[in-house]
């Protein structure tokens, strides 16, 4: 530590042990200011200037009300199957986009959610327009057996009677109607008592049960009956109990045909636990619990959309509605892609295929005219890519343990466990060429991944460290993300891997022997081509490199060394080939300084590749003009070049 002090210091007579120990803390203190700079300014804090926020928000926002449940069992559950899906995107997502979607477009994507098999779609308000009564028709007459059609109407006569006759001649229908319940939506919006809304709802439950599942014309089809408390979540809940208590007994529904109370967090007002507490407190609540179907419809303006929804199945509900993408009002409905691969990443089946993400996203974007962001769960085109050098090692480093793991067919071989990846984007339908992306702030795995999967060369560590400072320069340099195929560009041009570098290159070897003169000993003899001239070399050693090495050595009056070897199998079968990396040590020609260069070569033939590993290297430095040839050769080279 005593380095550190100034040397003037160092050389005063000692002081007493009190002066001398405060001096050296003062000492040590001004160096500190020297080094650091930051030290001796002072830079105020930063006083918050509360220009529209309040300081005090609860002058103005109250928390939202919580339930009394102290014996709640949700947290102790798990999601274990699927529920009941509804998708309301062309009804609830169409209605909050800015341009509509057409007729067409709204047909595309029905067949498009029947093909991901979504088995209930609200498809219309259709009391509210003639096209969305006539996309009502279409829906009834193109639906398949099993999928029911919703469509969502107010509790007033003449729109539920026209909502029926839309409905009427499907196979399933589900007429949905919806009240509102919470105080700030009676009070402020309606000016409605709670016995007025209880009057309100069974009135139009009434009228749906004599316009459906009681009229003997409409007997072909089976009819179910939705109801929505809204909005639920601001909804005393011993009020959302009392409501459909009375709404169930004037429908009076079957455990074969329960009722379905929608429970919608219409407008997301508090953390997802207390939605969670809601559910449970309603489903234990509500009697008759076998002839009920609790549904969620959870919108996202907090941001909590899809753990609400996750939380409000642990605590009993059998049936989710939301959108694909989570499009919908302000922030929009629940994320329906992402509940279902959740569950799937869990090991449970969504009952929905989304095999092919990418035409889902296709039509999306087509119909909803709205892009999936970038960082959208499982959809967007950033979520399976890494930038970060340390994301991308180890991603490479999973995807190599587990090809191993498969060809030993270890008990985790079947099990997807790759780190930052917990979806393998092959089961939607995507290729792994975009789960690594590099650029300037990648480090050597990202590189080295993309050089694996173009080319199939697995680069020994040291040589994905050096690769990678030339791909970080390249991205420097173009200020932007290099591509896969820029990537493997600069690899071949880096180390003279290329098929046309062949000819070009100074030497090439053109056959060569090798015998055994003793255990240890062996020689070879091969046969070169320099610049169009045949030449023969010899060389001794304990096996074919360090022959080859002493041969080349000796042809080039420099002394080459082997730092490091390594080499390994592409494909396999017949069709295998080796691929051989190679350290290569030795004297740069213009200033005697001792040097190292990768070079790699792939061949049919294990001693070929490793032979061509050292030659490509060699080749390389030549070129670069770090070795020279002998004289009678350059000699000749200039030669044919002038001739040329």
């Amino acid at each position: 530590m005593l380095s550190f002090i100034p040397s003037s210091v160092k050389k005063k007579k000692p002081l007493p042990k009190r002066l001398s120990a405060k001096m050296f803390k003062n000492t040590f203190v001004k160096l500190a200011q020297q080094v650091s700079g930051r030290a001796g300014k002072s830079i105020p804090p930063v006083k918050l200037a509360y220009k529209n926020m309040l300081k005090d928000p609860s002058t103005k926002y109250k928390p939202a009300e919580t339930v009394n449940l102290p014996n709640r069992q949700w947290p102790n559950k798990t999601i274990t199957k699927a529920p009941r899906w509804l998708t309301t995107d062309l009804r609830d997502g169409n209605q909050s986009l800015p341009d509509p979607m057409t007729v067409e477009q709204k047909k595309e994507y029905f067949h498009k959610l029947v093909e991901i098999g979504f088995k209930e779609i609200e498809v219309a308000f259709p009391s509210a327009s003639q096209t969305d009564f006539d996309f009502t028709r279409y829906a009834v007459e193109h639906a398949p057996d099993d999928v029911g059609i919703q469509a969502l109407v107010q509790s007033r006569e003449h729109l539920i009677k026209r909502t029926v006759e839309s409905l009427t001649g499907a196979k399933k229908a589900t007429v949905h109607t919806y009240l509102a319940t919470s105080d700030v939506f009676r009070d402020v919006v309606f000016n409605m008592s709670q016995e007025e809304a209880i009057a309100k709802a069974v009135e139009a439950t009434k009228l749906v049960r004599k316009l459906t599942k009681d009229d003997p014309n409409q007997q072909m089809t089976q009819w179910s009956y939705e109801f929505s408390p809204e909005c639920f979540s601001d909804t005393p809940v011993e009020f959302a109990v009392e409501i459909c208590e009375a709404v169930k007994k004037a429908w009076e529904p079957t455990e074969e045909n329960p009722i379905i109370f929608n429970l919608p967090a219409t407008i997301e007002v508090s953390t997802p636990n207390v939605y969670a507490d809601k559910i449970e407190y309603f489903s234990t609540h509500i009697s008759e619990r076998n002839k009920v179907c609790i549904s969620t419809h959870c919108h996202n303006d907090r941001g909590c959309g899809v753990a609400a929804t996750e939380l409000g199945m642990m605590a009993g509900a059998d049936r989710v509605e939301g959108c694909v993408f989570g499009n919908g009002e302000r922030t929009g409905n629940v994320d329906l892609i992402t509940l279902a691969l959740n569950m799937y990443t869990q090991g449970v089946s969504p009952q929905l295929d989304i095999s092919d993400i990418n035409s889902i996203i296709q039509v999306s974007e087509k119909c909803n005219k709205v892009p999936i962001h970038p960082r959208a769960p499982y959809g967007g085109d950033l979520v399976v890519c890494a930038f970060s050098g340390s994301h991308q090692d180890a991603i490479k480093k999973g995807f190599t343990i587990q090809d191993q793991r498969k060809k030993d067919n270890h008990p985790l071989g079947s099990q997807w466990r790759i780190p930052y990846l917990p979806l393998d984007p092959k089961d939607i339908g995507r290729d792994y060429e975009a789960v690594i992306r590099v650029n300037s702030q990648s480090g050597k795995g990202g590189a080295a991944w993309v050089v694996l999967k173009s080319l199939g060369l697995d680069l020994p560590r040291n040589m994905q460290i050096e690769f990678s400072t030339k791909v970080q320069n390249k991205a420097d340099s173009l200020g932007r993300e290099l591509h896969s195929k820029e990537i493997t560009e600069l690899f071949r041009q880096t180390y003279n891997f290329t098929a046309t570098s062949a000819a070009m290159d100074p030497i090439r070897l053109l056959d060569y022997s090798i015998n055994k003169e003793s255990q240890e000993k062996r020689n070879i003899t091969a046969q070169i081509e320099v610049n169009g001239k045949v030449i023969d070399i010899k060389g001794t050693g304990n096996g074919p490199l360090s022959c080859f090495i002493n041969a080349l050595s000796k042809y080039l009056n420099v002394e080459l060394e082997i730092s490091t070897y390594s080499e390994h199998a592409i494909g396999s079968g017949k069709s295998a080939q080796a691929a051989s990396y190679i350290h290569l040590g030795f004297r740069r020609d213009s200033d005697n300084e001792k040097i190292y260069r990768w070079g790699v070569a792939v061949a049919e033939d294990v001693s070929d590749a490793s032979l061509n590993s050292i030659l490509t290297t060699v080749n390389n430095s030549l070129q670069k003009q770090e070795l020279v040839l002998p004289v009678s050769n350059k000699a000749a080279a200039a030669a044919a070049a002038a001739a040329n």
